[in-house]
């Protein structure tokens, strides 16, 4: 004789939840998008979660996997409003991360900002509803809202509207100090992720007096708005002191992630030689941080393995560093610029250390200008102690 349990869960029909959407990349899965966290399945899981999304919904005689899927929010009892996409298998490699520039606009002139001069250029709506469409319908994961500042953009809240459209995770680039004074929750994301680069003297040095107080507002609002919040610093000699106490704060406030870099020496910060810092100064401060951070790559590939920016002009890059490098145009199709994006083998970098895996050859626009084309990450060098 069955236990009431299970035969009260053979009778129970369940749908695929609210924040999971099936994603078809080099393998199967299915992706919690308010959890970021991505579950790869074998084939019979994929038709379960599969047959999830119909009208009649699904069922199971394995009590330990429906209850496993209901811990991990991947399925409900209740039919999601929001549709599942159809389904189609993403090229290989998948494009999981699409950096969205939506305007070069900005409020602030950082003295490190890779982009020298605002040309106030911003993509229109059809373009970004176009290029949204076409990001879920490769199976896209994370959106990253960047610019400038994308608040600026002249139809932003129009932006914002359109978002819950679309079945994937949703990050806002955001200096802070554009955001709403009241109601944030009217923000359809479910990250925000804002600069901070250092404590109050050194950030402000580096961003313009009295941002620090209203960057730390604008992460304390934010996370008592619910949503989760990420921090990304950039090293410069002026915050060498504090990663210690950014450490403290960002762990004391529930941050998500933190992430540490150094600034490419192009845009602003070829005219500011007080803030560019050495490989052997500032690599040693790349071990800092936590959390997941926000890319992944691939066994024996480089960074960027599975990101492509669109700038705010249309045109499509490796990353926005390679901006004048372009792909192509989003007019074009994005898959089609994606096609022509080529990933970086390890194997091809002259880069023969242990940490190879581990480093994956840092940034490779960084090591360019560096090393040349197939050359080190110097700073990352640095942090690991390679001569």
């Amino acid at each position: 004789m069955i236990g009431l349990a299970t035969w009260y869960n053979n009778l129970m029909r369940y749908f695929l939840a609210r924040d999971a959407a099936l994603k078809w990349l080099e393998t199967p899965a299915v992706y919690h998008i308010q959890n970021d966290e991505l579950y790869e399945l074998d084939e019979a899981s994929f038709a379960f979660f599969e047959s999830c999304t119909s009208e009649k919904g699904c069922a199971s005689r394995d009590s330990a996997f429906l209850d496993y899927s209901l811990e991990e929010g991947l399925i409900s009892t209740e039919r999601s409003p929001v549709p599942q996409p159809k389904l189609k298998k993403a090229p290989a490699p998948s494009l999981r991360y699409l950096e969205l520039q939506i305007t070069d606009a900005c409020n602030l002139r950082c003295k490190h900002c890779y982009i020298e001069d605002s040309h106030n250029a911003e993509l229109p709506l059809d373009r970004i509803r176009l290029v949204l469409k076409e990001f879920e319908d490769m199976q896209g994961l994370r959106l990253l809202i960047t610019g400038g500042e994308p608040l600026l953009h002249s139809a932003f809240n129009d932006v914002n509207a359109m978002l819950p459209e679309f079945s994937f995770r949703k990050i806002l680039f955001t200096n802070g100090l554009a955001l709403p004074a009241q109601d944030l929750g009217g923000l359809n994301v479910h990250e925000i992720q804002l600069s901070i680069d250092g404590l109050e003297k050194a950030h402000d040095a580096l961003r313009g007096q009295g941002t620090f107080t209203r960057t730390i507002d604008a992460a304390t609002r934010a996370l008592d708005a619910g949503f989760d919040v990420s921090i990304s610093t950039m090293v410069h000699p002026e915050n060498f002191e504090d990663f210690d106490g950014m450490e403290r704060l960002f762990r004391s406030m529930k941050i998500k992630d933190w992430t540490v870099d150094v600034p490419c020496l192009t845009g602003r910060l070829k005219d500011n030689a007080d803030f560019q810092v050495l490989p052997e100064e500032g690599g040693k401060y790349l071990g800092y941080g936590f959390g997941g951070g926000l890319h992944s790559s691939g066994a024996g590939f480089g960074c960027g393995l599975h990101l492509m920016s669109v700038l705010a002009d249309g045109r499509a890059a490796k990353c926005t560093f390679y901006a004048d490098r372009a792909v192509g145009s989003v007019d074009e199709g994005l898959r089609t610029c994606w096609q022509r994006v080529r990933p970086v083998p390890l194997a091809s970098l002259t880069c023969d250390c242990s940490y190879l895996e581990a480093c994956r050859g840092g940034c490779r626009f960084r090591a360019e200008l560096l090393s040349g084309k197939n050359g080190k990450d110097l700073y990352r060098c640095a942090l690991y102690g390679i001569e």
